[in-house]
């Protein structure tokens, strides 16, 4: 067969998320791109090939103001508004439809890398085309590029390139890791397959074939949980393979995973012990999902205490939050747990050094293969937080392409542009401030129509029992004078109030007490109470509100949530848990709701400057503006004003798309709405010029996204810039994260 060769500036190996969103970075910033893909879905182990859901920083809820923005962030919320009922099929075209819109890139399904020609010294070496074939078609194909993001999850092409990895784990002692092993090994977590279930209204038999296993000989029955309502992703802990090779033995382990399916269903069906005799077998899946092969070695090594000590890489350029979440290596026979896990206090920071081979100058890494240890790789390995991975390493690529340096020239010398290009995308990183001398707004003077000034809810719509401590999470800008509380209590008794900081600006769990306050409360129904907590931070940050237990007390609760406000409540750990850390022992409750409170005095929290230059996402405080309510200000405005005139060739809107909201792909949980209710529906912009003339730019009706970008065919030169909301989808205020003045790119 002749050999065709494709010429991009960037070819990506690997169709799973990671693949994807580096694909999709890489485009957005200008390249040429190939994405290769050797099955003939995207989405890699959450396509409908595999089905596992995608979970990410928010770890189903335990982090906080954690969800993933950028592409990312984008695809689960068009997810959530085409696929509420998270059918697998539909997840796969949301997947295929964001590449296809995108005119940068070039897909080829079905082809698989076989071949890399790279050369060089082991020290420096260089990949100068990777080749495959594409089935069905019978093409054989070259991809030349100046730069390769392997997002392959095994890591065939930096392995053929001579890439530096690792497989299995390392030792306690190389990298003092307590989760570590005592002495390296080669096992790793092992690979799933999954099964669906149907009832079909009538009794089905089922006759399993002669390879399914006996589960009754095997641990399972005792140590895992079987019921007839699971599905998918509830057996996530049908998992075998990490004591074999998991890429030489795959086949293996496919046949040993169904048989135990098989022999699963067989128990379930026809053990007498389940309901199940009107269920059938509606897809068991054929690809096994993996975990764990090579991890590349990059000029930093993730660690288990990067992860846990939340380690502020200054190149830091994507996040995690899930726990560091490990597996016996023996899966579903296995006679401890299937999993165990240990959370940081919150989100932690990947460095871009983490996401290059150091010794393949124009290779990058995407998704599970990223330079990380095997402790720290047990939190990284989720797929959200792999496509954030791959966001980074697409920027990555492009810029180091665009600028004809290495991925190591660019993380240590041109490391401000990575920064402003992942800020301008709106992509998964913390703690990151705008100021970008781009953005024309950064100069300006921010002004609104109005600002809600008071944190809080006062009409009554249920009570919340105080049998047991409730933590309220508030943003305190610049100070705290006052808690009052709408309380019933069936007795004179003391109500206690506690203060403490948060370790980080992405926390929130209590960690230092800071002040305590108390007030006695006499007995009666639906009294407004005053405890005298004060608090004056050097800077805005949040407060870890204790109020401590008290039966005798019940707190009034509202429907209407509050921004920035979390609602927790405390319970005691068993023993066994106590790995994990104390802070797990609070657990958000009132989702969606608020406790009926009022803070003083009036809060800078929400003011207008908060949506220029700053940050992009909650980071000490929710950081956007917001309205006083639509019944008092119908039309809010937000305006931005220069004393000398500039010119705008784009402007980009960022709303609120409650980063507190868990949302994921196949819904594990059920989010009730198809728009995310923060979100702004209808808006326009105006533009002022010199002659005080005020024009429209942009005219937007049923918005249900968050990063909006309005380029101007023309631009134009403007002495102010107004945001006009004329509607949400369902919040009672107008809520900007960011709004940005693009001067023209050259």
């Amino acid at each position: 067969m002749p050999l065709e060769t494709v010429h991009s500036d960037i070819t990506v190996v690997g169709g799973g998320l990671a693949g994807v969103c580096a694909a999709l970075a890489a485009a957005r910033q200008g390249m040429r791109v190939s994405l290769v893909q050797n099955r003939p879905v995207l989405g890699g182990n959450s396509s409908s090939e595999v089905r596992v859901w995608v979970c990410g920083a928010t770890a189903h809820g335990v982090q906080h103001y954690a969800r993933e923005t950028g592409i990312m962030g984008e695809l689960f919320v068009e997810n959530q508004f085409t696929n509420p009922e998270g059918n697998p099929y539909y997840w796969d075209l949301v997947l295929l439809e964001a590449v296809r819109a995108e005119p940068g890139i070039e897909l080829f399904l079905n082809t698989d890398v076989r071949e890399v020609d790279a050369d060089g010294p082991i020290e420096d070496r260089r990949i100068r085309s990777v080749s495959g074939w594409q089935m069905g078609s019978e093409r054989r194909l070259q991809f030349c590029s100046a730069a390769y993001i392997d997002a392959s999850g095994d890591g065939l092409v930096g392995f053929l390139a001579g890439a530096r990895y690792r497989t299995g784990r390392e030792s306690r002692d190389e990298f003092q890791e307590s989760w570590a092993p005592e002495s390296a090994d080669a096992e790793t977590l092992g690979s799933t397959i999954l099964f669906y279930v149907k009832d079909v209204g009538y009794p089905v038999k089922y006759v399993p074939p002669s390879f399914a296993r006996d589960i009754t000989e095997t641990s399972i029955p005792t140590l895992r949980e079987i019921h007839e309502g699971a599905n998918g992703c509830d057996y996530w802990w049908i998992e075998w393979g990490g004591d074999r090779d998991v890429v030489a033995d795959n086949e293996e382990i496919r046949d040993e995973l169904q048989g135990a399916i098989y022999g699963i269903w067989d128990y379930l069906k026809n053990s007498g012990t389940f309901d199940a005799d009107n269920l059938t077998l509606e897809w068991i899946g054929s690809v096994p999902g993996k975990r764990e092969y090579r991890r590349f070695l990059g000029d930093h090594v993730l660690t288990q205490h990067d992860v846990l000590g939340q380690t502020p890489f200054e190149d830091r350029v994507a996040f995690g939050g899930w726990s560091i979440d490990l597996h016996p290596p023996g899966g579903m026979y296995a006679t401890e747990k299937g999993s165990r896990h240990w959370h940081p206090d919150g989100n932690y920071h990947i460095p871009l050094r983490s996401l290059y081979s150091q010794n393949v100058s124009n290779m990058w890494m995407a998704g599970r293969n990223i330079s990380a240890t095997h402790v720290a790789f047990g939190s990284t390995r989720v797929m959200a937080t792999c496509g954030v991975i791959g966001e980074a390493a697409g920027i990555g690529a492009a810029l180091s392409t665009r600028r004809g340096c290495t991925p190591r020239e660019l993380a240590t010398d041109y490391f401000d542009d990575v920064r402003r290009a992942i800020v301008r995308a709106d992509a998964s990183v913390l703690g990151v401030r705008h100021d970008d001398p781009a953005d024309r707004a950064v100069t300006a003077r921010a002004t609104a129509s109005s600002q809600l000034t008071v944190l809080g809810a006062t009409t009554s719509a249920g009570t919340w029992e105080l049998t047991s401590a409730l933590g309220i999470v508030v943003p305190v800008d610049p100070a705290m004078e006052g808690l009052e509380l709408l309380i019933d209590a069936d007795r004179d008794t003391e109500l206690v109030v506690d203060v403490h900081t948060v370790s980080r600006p992405q926390n929130y769990v209590p960690h230092e007490k800071v002040v305590s306050s108390s007030v006695q409360v006499t007995a009666g129904a639906a009294q407004w109470v005053t405890v005298p907590v004060r608090w004056h931070p050097d800077s805005p940050q949040n407060a870890f509100l204790v109020l401590r237990a008290n039966p005798s007390v019940v707190v009034h609760t509202s429907s209407t949530p509050l921004p920035g406000v979390v609602t927790l409540t405390y319970r005691e750990l068993a023993r066994e848990e106590r790995y994990t850390e104390q802070w797990r022992a609070w657990k958000q409750v009132l989702h969606r709701r608020a406790p009926c409170l009022r803070l003083a005095p009036a809060t800078d929290a929400f003011s207008a400057e908060k949506a220029i230059g700053g940050y992009a996402r909650p980071w000490a405080g929710p950081q956007m503006w917001v309205s006083q309510p639509l019944s008092m200000d119908p039309e809010p405005h937000l305006d931005l004003s220069w004393d000398q005139p500039v010119t705008i060739g784009e402007v980009a809107v960022i709303f609120d798309d409650d980063l507190d909201e868990d949302l994921i792909n196949l819904h594990h949980h059920r989010t009730p709405f198809d728009v995310l209710p923060t979100l702004v529906r209808d808006y326009r912009i105006e533009v002022v010029d010199k002659a005080g003339r005020r024009a429209v730019i942009a005219e937007i009706t049923a918005n249900r996204v968050r990063h909006r970008r309005h380029r101007l065919p023309n631009p134009v030169t403007a002495m102010a810039l107004r945001l006009v909301v004329t509607g949400t989808n369902g919040a009672h205020q107008a809520r900007v994260v960011s709004l940005r003045a693009w001067a023209p790119e050259d």
